[in-house]
């Protein structure tokens, strides 16, 4: 067999090659929409691999900035650094400013891209970013801005000949990096390579089954986790992309949604239940182009998994994963002995973690690293290995913490079931230990978010005088509703353990968010620590 190197681009060049025309659709951080095709967007990824080299002085293996929405200059930024051995680093809009200066300078970026609308974030930065020469503002023109040596998008394309053919590289070659959202201490780096992006993009195509006949629209942003390969993934196969743009809010998504015909989506649980709540309201609404899509990030609640199929004919396929796992690992998929399951039995697959993706292994162990039984019943930390896993941090002496004998350490407490199925009980930092017993935070959340007047909740412990840790649940009700403690613990009390009843119901306006939309519970435990030690 030839020893072909895994490069992205010989995705990519397939896709121009035979899908030319296929749509590019972009909202752009002034709300415009743009359309486009691979075939056009082809030229500009050649003149903009051109100017990192030659204009900007950014070598093979060197590192660029992008700070930006999901957008058709976000997509060329991802393909000329793939396709040319350069390193796409992708900043977190939402981490703390002395977060992105850390990560920019831990990377030694030599450019940073930034959208319009985010330079203003980015000039109170700038003064902190020790190796950046070049800022990108990423239009047609740079506007009124203290960035140092800015240059307009658009210049810097019209200023650049097309790059010729794409060079053969190394596979293991590092092509972006990701930042974990560093919620204790500074963020971890994870570099994804050729083969660990290739890989994994092959691998969930079968799990999601995109085909040239897809519209994607990936609401996870490309900030994080690469989207979770979706721009790669659609690529490929020569899919139709959207991009959103800055608008995600309910409204402005479905809209998108509705006017370009999108057949498949990604994003995290806060997204989808806030489109819920939407499409509730808006019953007129039209989603039947939408054939399903992928939520992960956190726990799927149960009832929107069934409110989706059941109102809208959507099939939600949860997905798990972490930055440092390329990042889908399992998906929650039917295997053909269950297609004439009541649908109410088959929630209990769906709302699971789902199968590990192929070529990915997995097992559970205990407190002393002994593998568990996969009975359904045992639980411990779930590790993983495989060819798309991390097996380092990037320049980090805290690697040692996660990456143990082969194997990464997830930080996950789990249960596998005799079919394959990872059902995941807690992070193992918000698993609730009350005398003795573990609390299961997320079955907690998930049985709550079931009633029909609560629009988001979670669940922390917190410290108990006699039994150490309590569980306390806090509570957004949807607009309108009511609903009290009282209501809500006897709501739960014929769903769980007696003794994992929340101790109180706090109710609050908004649940605290990390950077990728996930509910933050360190924030959350940090501002009540005492509320049952009066």
């Amino acid at each position: 067999m030839m020893d072909f190197p895994l490069n992205l681009s010989t995705l990519y060049e397939r896709t121009v090659r035979i899908h030319p025309g296929q749509e590019i659709v972009s909202v752009e951080s002034d709300r415009s929409l743009v359309r486009t095709n691979y075939g056009e967007v082809d030229g500009r990824v050649r003149r903009l691999a051109s100017a990192l080299q030659n204009r900007l002085g950014i070598d093979q293996g060197q590192a660029i900035a992008t700070f930006a929405w999901n957008n058709r200059r976000h997509h060329e930024l991802y393909w000329a650094t793939a396709n040319t051995g350069r390193i796409c680093h992708t900043i977190n809009l939402r981490l703390f400013p002395e977060q992105v200066a850390y990560i920019v300078n831990h990377a030694e970026d030599g450019a940073l891209f930034v959208d319009p609308d985010l330079v203003p974030l980015m000039e109170r930065i700038a003064p902190n970013l020790e190796t950046v020469r070049h800022y990108i503002v990423m239009g047609d023109s740079v506007g009124d801005t203290s960035l140092p040596n800015a240059i307009a998008y658009e210049d810097l394309l019209d200023e650049a000949e097309p790059w010729g053919e794409w060079p053969f590289l190394d596979e293991r070659s590092p092509m972006m990096l990701c930042y974990t959202s560093g919620t204790t201490g500074n963020p971890k780096g994870v570099a994804y390579t050729q083969r660990s992006t290739y890989i994994h993009a092959i691998s969930n195509l079968a799990m999601v089954s995109l085909t040239a006949d897809d519209n994607v629209l990936p609401v996870v942003p490309m900030f994080h986790a690469s989207a979770w390969g979706y721009p790669f993934m659609a690529t490929a196969v020569g899919a139709k992309l959207t991009y959103p743009g800055p608008d995600l809010t309910p409204a402005g998504l479905v809209n998108l949604f509705e006017k370009e015909r999108v057949t498949f989506a990604a994003g995290v649980p806060t997204v989808w239940l806030g489109i819920m709540h939407y499409l509730s309201e808006h019953p007129e609404a039209d989603l039947s182009s939408m054939r399903g899509f992928l939520c992960g990030g956190s726990a799927v609640p149960r009832v929107m998994i069934d409110w989706f199929w059941k109102n809208r004919s959507i099939l939600i396929k949860q997905g798990w994963g972490m930055t440092e796992t390329n990042p889908v690992a399992s998906v929650a998929m039917l295997k053909p002995h269950m297609a004439d399951w009541e649908f109410d039995r088959q929630l209990d697959v769906l709302e699971t973690a789902g199968l590990p993706a192929a070529g990915l292994q997995v097992k559970i162990v205990d407190d002393e690293g002994n593998r568990l039984p996969e009975d359904g019943e045992a639980f411990g930390e779930l590790l993983i290995r495989g060819p798309w896993i991390a097996a380092e941090y990037y320049r980090d002496a805290r690697s040692a913490q996660t990456f143990q004998d082969g194997w990464m350490r997830t930080g996950d407490v789990c249960k596998i079931t005799p079919e394959g199925y990872i059902k995941i009980t807690d992070r193992a930092k918000d698993v609730i230990k009350s005398g003795g017993e573990w609390i299961s935070s997320l079955d907690l959340e998930n049985t709550l978010m079931a009633h029909p007047a609560v629009a988001e909740a979670t669940v922390v412990g917190l410290k108990h005088a006699k039994w150490d840790e309590r569980p306390v649940a806090f509570v957004v009700l949807r607009p309108n509703a009511n609903a009290d403690q009282e209501e809500l613990v006897g709501f739960l009390a014929d769903k769980v353990a007696k003794w994992w009843l929340p101790d109180k119901v706090v109710f609050i306006e908004a649940i605290p968010k990390t950077g990728t939309g996930k509910f933050d519970k360190k924030v959350v435990r940090d501002q009540y620590a005492d509320l049952l030690m009066g």
